[in-house]
Formats: structure tokens, C-alpha cells, sequence
């Protein structure tokens, strides 16, 4: 099964399913990854996260009742749709449409639809885009981690970025860059030595690891971090090029949405548990990041 087809899997499960419970674990299965993963990608190719694709899918289908069916109560389509209290369906409602419920059944009332996504492949623009690929050997890191939701939830205070910024703050960072050692040879010499990398272990459901980590070696002091081997795998490495400070989150969103709208479809490969390592150094006096994917052949 390739990949359109399995995100195509996805989506027909969650249309199927708009009037009822969607469950995150049963679309990522359908897609053949992990939830985490599946959110991930969707987010970076549809610039909209997946819970405001539902949301916007059911109250576009709650609209449409609300015209064609004069008999049917505002409370009855509310519950339908997964909303607690007609107050909270009316909220929702008028938060997307400008309007409420009730108005929507006016003849001539402008209301809004988003319609059913499906993924294909485009031709796009002839920007290159640099990769190499690369069979490492196992090898350890250790740091600071912390398990993350990945069901979108909450006020976006709890993040990795978040956790990198009270990391600096405390002085963590710093910390494990004293601790790191000398880097591993398979890391370039312009390397800084604190990292991140992500869902390199099994969590709970609907949730994924998220580590502040350093490159073990024989010159590293582990003494208080978590320690994870990474296993022998294919990687594919996206460069960065130098990148000004202001630029950096701009640059890494970008190398994610390119791997995901346009290397991976097309590539013949598969990322692995959606695993994602995030080397960072130093270009020319400026900043830069690898994305590191495991991957393997479909």
C-alpha cells in the first residue's frame, strides 16, 4: 500500500465517522503510523491542525441539517456532532460561520464549508531540495525528556519548544553541553552538542517522548540523565544551510512540510515509527539544523 492510499485511508475513516467518536489511535493505524506521526504530517501538509479539520468538517455538516431539516432540534444536531450543552454547540457554530444556529436556517444566510480532503500528488516548483542518505551504526544519547500530548490539546503552553525554553532559562541546556563529551564521528566537527530528538520510544496512547539530548562517548558523564540507544538504521538527513537566528523556526517548518509534501511521497521510502532527530551546529558564523528521518524501502 503506498502512501496516498494510506492517508487516503485515514480520511475516509474520519468522514465516516464525523457523527460519531474518531478515535486519533484508529486513524494513525490506518495510515500506518503512529498518532503523533499522523498529526504531524497532516498539520505540516494541510497548514490546519487535524482537530480543527474535524472540527471544521462536523459544524460544516451541522450546517448543512440545520437547512435541510427544519424538523430536526439545534440540541439533537449538537449532540450528533460531539457537543456536551447546545451553548457550546452555539459558540463553535458562530466562532466559524458568524452566525448562530438558529439564524442558519434564514434563507439567503452565508454560511461556510470545507469540504473533504483528499491527498494527491502535485507537480510543484524546481527549488532542489538537498538530502543525502545514510546507514548508521547504534549509537546512545542521553539528556533531559519529557512526554508530550500529541492530541493537540490544551493552550500550546506544554511543547517541546516550551521545554527547550525553560531548559535555557534553568540552565539545563547549558548543563548538558558540559556533560556531552566529545562528539561521535559520524557527527559533523561544527555540531553543537545539545539536540533533540523525538518518539524514539513507545508512550501512552496519544502521546510521544520528547528528549534534550547529547551524543554519548566514551568522554560523556551520563550521571543523572535519561540514556536511550537509538538502533542501527537507513537515515535521510535534511541540511539546513546557514540560518540566521530570526529565521530558525521559519527554516526547520519549511525542511519538515518539503519531507513531508514532497520527499516522501514520491520517494519509495517509509519513516520508521516517526521517529525525528534534530542536529543543530554552526555554518559559516551562522546557525543550522539537520532533520534527521529514519526511514526504509516500501
Amino acid at each position: 500500500m503506498d502512501w496516498l492510499e494510506r492517508m487516503n485511508r485515514a480520511m475516509d475513516y474520519i468522514e465516516l465517522n464525523l457523527a460519531g467518536e474518531i478515535e486519533l489511535s484508529e486513524v494513525a493505524r490506518r495510515a500506518c503510523c503512529s498518532s503523533h506521526q499522523f498529526q504531524r504530517m497532516f498539520s505540516f501538509i494541510t497548514n490546519v491542525t487535524l482537530a480543527e479539520y474535524i472540527r471544521r468538517r462536523k459544524l460544516t455538516l451541522a450546517a448543512l441539517e440545520l437547512q435541510n431539516s427544519e424538523s430536526a432540534r439545534v440540541i439533537d444536531i449538537a449532540m450528533k456532532y460531539g457537543y456536551e450543552s447546545p451553548v457550546s454547540f452555539a459558540r463553535a457554530f458562530q466562532s466559524l460561520h458568524g452566525v448562530t444556529p438558529a439564524m442558519a436556517r434564514q434563507v439567503g444566510i452565508a454560511l461556510k464549508a470545507y469540504p473533504r480532503l483528499s491527498f494527491l500528488i502535485t507537480i510543484k516548483g524546481v527549488d532542489a531540495m538537498n538530502y543525502r542518505i545514510e546507514t548508521k551504526e547504534s549509537f546512545e544519547v542521553f539528556g533531559m525528556e519529557r512526554v508530550f500530548r500529541s492530541d493537540e490539546g490544551g493552550d500550546g503552553s506544554d511543547t517541546p519548544a516550551q521545554f527547550w525554553q525553560q531548559c535555557h532559562a534553568n540552565g539545563e541546556v547549558e548543563r548538558l553541553a558540559a556533560n556531552a563529551g566529545d562528539l561521535p564521528r559520524f557527527v559533523s566537527p561544527d555540531s553543537y552538542k545539545v539536540h533533540g530528538i523525538c518518539s524514539y520510544k513507545d508512550t501512552e496512547n496519544d502521546t510521544f517522548p520528547y528528549m534534550l539530548c547529547a551524543f554519548k562517548s566514551e568522554t560523556s558523564n551520563t550521571n543523572g540523565y535519561s540514556t536511550v540507544r537509538i538502533p542501527a538504521q537507513t537515515w535521510v538527513i535534511f541540511p539546513s544551510g546557514p540560518i540566521a537566528w530570526d529565521a530558525f523556526g521559519g527554516t526547520i517548518e519549511t525542511l519538515y512540510r518539503r519531507f513531508y509534501t514532497e520527499w516522501l511521497p514520491t520517494s519509495g521510502y517509509e519513516q520508521v515509527n516517526g521517529m525525528e532527530m534534530e542536529v543543530y551546529g554552526e555554518i559559516a558564523g551562522l546557525h543550522s539544523v539537520e532533520l534527521w528521518f529514519p526511514v526504509r524501502k516500501i
